[in-house]
């Protein structure tokens, strides 16, 4: 994945097909629980983009709560 910078905002493109990552809902699994949230995803090839910021900051939040039940 290569990031563009459009004045302050990220613009994602897809490293294999070269074409502008949209928002969309996508399905994560963890420890037997599914949840549905919006995430960066080629409309080409379907590969998901999972930033830093999301893993290290909203994820890890939920894979806590679920561990700690």
């Amino acid at each position: 994945m290569r990031e563009k910078e459009q004045g302050e905002e990220r613009e994602w493109i897809c490293g294999k097909c070269g074409i502008k990552l949209e928002s969309c809902k996508v399905q994560v699994s963890y420890m037997g629980s599914v949840f549905f949230i919006d995430l960066p995803k080629c409309p080409g090839c379907g590969m998901v983009l999972v930033t830093d910021e999301i893993a290290s900051g909203k994820m890890a939040e939920a894979e806590q709560v679920l561990e700690d039940k």
